[in-house]
């Protein structure tokens, strides 16, 4: 395997529960049992089909001869005609009814189907773990005051908790709409060739009843209660752009956040998990860099941009059926999946051992709370019988001059000295530093978050308990 491209998402990503998903094993045995389903759906609607034919086909459906397959398909180069002969060759008696009926299709776009919707439903769950790690870490931190910044400038205090419902906000968003693909999930169902049935009308001697029936049993059989009521020959291909699109929206999510975490490391008051042994830099052996946060982004930009591909193969579908979306899409949906898993793996892991620096935190808030406070120092200071259009003015340039001090000097932020030390304010240090206590700047914040997270997200969770409590560990 060291001489020939081997994929990172494979090798160093995803988990083996989505690469078992989209693996060969999955995809074929799956073409197995829509072939039995249709078999016994043919059979019940009164087609001259044996029950020894259908055990014969379901004591076959797991152990794939995929030596017969590929030998096969090299000589007719089709893979699902491969797929057929090698089943025949296994089921002797039944080879003469498999796929009857049936295009490449039935099989392939099925397939596809239900391995979305069962990759959706991984997603779902891995997506719902990280809100409940999120969850906890906004309730501890509720309360906890911290520069808010715009632009990436300080602007009022918020608090390190209701930061993180920002987070979380967006990932219910992107839950909606997983939980909206999944409410609405149909097979294609057994439309033949052009979706007209034409080849079903001829085995059931023109019975419409009957080949509507068909559909509903292969429905029934394979798990689903619907099948798409029109088609051409495949499933409408907006369906692979409508998912990725939610696999990207969770990527755009997952990027935010990374990006939050990648400043606030540098900022040295959140950091993302870094273990005993870790390397930092090859270089510069103090450095704590935030490689999981940076691979978050990484991948999350590769899902972005894959979502593109969907679109295009959607939209450029010729009449009820053309070969270009194959290729493309053997390629871009596996991924994309392979992808998310991995961004919510890592994005779990990362929100599992984030590491809070309090310390630094209140240090960065004494820098700045001067300046967001004057407006509360200068009620104060009329409230002492102060003029307030001059104090404004003393205000402005004292604060000037502790900026000045502060970004030319390099030294601390001397606001409340410089104020105390003005007789026209009538304010001590002590009065000064009452009015500067960070709690009474952060507005709503703590009361926000716990509203948030036990009326909107707590409910979502105690509905899902059943598939809470992941834990995460990175491959590399």
């Amino acid at each position: 395997m060291h001489d020939t491209y081997q994929s990172p998402l494979i090798t160093r990503y995803s988990s083996y529960e989505m690469q078992n998903l989209f693996s060969d094993d999955t995809k074929f045995k799956l073409w197995r049992q829509l072939w039995i389903a249709l078999a016994e759906a043919e059979k019940e609607l009164g087609l001259n089909i044996t029950d020894e034919q259908i055990e014969e086909l379901k004591a076959h459906k797991d152990d794939i001869n995929y030596e017969v397959a590929q030998a096969r398909e090299k000589e007719v180069r089709h893979d699902v005609m491969s797929h057929v002969y090698a089943f025949g060759v296994q089921c002797p008696k039944a080879k003469g009814i498999i796929h009857l009926g049936a295009t490449s299709c039935y099989v392939g776009d099925n397939a596809d189907l239900i391995i979305m919707h069962r990759a959706l439903e991984i997603i779902r769950k891995k997506l719902l773990n990280v809100i409940d790690v999120l969850s906890k870490f906004a309730l501890k931190y509720k309360d906890l005051p911290t520069l808010a910044f715009t632009h990436f400038q300080p602007a009022q205090l918020t608090t390190v908790g209701k930061r993180a419902t920002l987070w979380i906000q967006d990932l219910l968003m992107d839950l909606e709409d997983i939980n909206y693909l999944l409410s609405k999930k149909k097979l294609l169902g057994s439309k033949g060739t052009t979706g007209t049935q034409a080849s079903f009308m001829e085995l059931f001697d023109n019975d419409h009843e009957k080949v509507k029936k068909l559909d509903e049993l292969v429905a029934k059989k394979m798990g689903y209660d619907k099948c798409f009521p029109v088609s051409g020959q495949t499933y409408p291909r907006k369906v692979d752009s409508q998912v990725l699109s939610a696999l990207s929206g969770i990527a755009q999510s997952a990027y935010k956040f990374s990006n939050d975490i990648r400043l606030l490391q540098h900022l040295k008051e959140i950091e993302e998990p870094f273990e005993k042994h870790q390397i930092g830099s090859s270089a510069m052996a103090y450095k704590r860099n935030p490689m999981r946060s940076e691979r978050i982004s990484a991948l999350s930009r590769y899902v972005i941009v894959n979502a593109q591909n969907p679109a295009i193969t959607a939209s450029t579908q010729w009449f009820e059926r053309t070969l270009d979306d194959s290729a493309n899409k053997r390629i871009a949906i596996p991924e994309a999946f392979l992808a998310v898993d991995a961004i919510l793996e890592i994005y779990l892991n990362v929100a599992d051992g984030l590491v809070v620096y309090e310390k630094v935190i209140r240090r960065h808030i004494e820098d700045e709370l001067p300046f967001m406070a004057t407006e509360n120092i200068l009620m104060q200071a009329v409230k002492k019988g102060g003029d307030r259009q001059e104090l404004h003015e003393r205000i402005r340039e004292l604060s000037m001059k502790a900026a000045y001090r502060v970004k030319s000097e390099g030294l601390n932020n001397n606001l409340l000295e410089l104020i105390a030390q003005d007789g026209a304010f009538n304010l001590n240090l002590d009065e000064l530093m009452q009015v500067l206590k960070p709690e009474r700047y952060v507005g709503r914040a703590p009361q926000q978050t716990e509203e948030f997270i036990k009326g909107e997200v707590l409910p979502i969770l105690e509905k899902n308990k059943d598939l809470l409590g992941l834990k995460s560990e990175l491959k590399v």
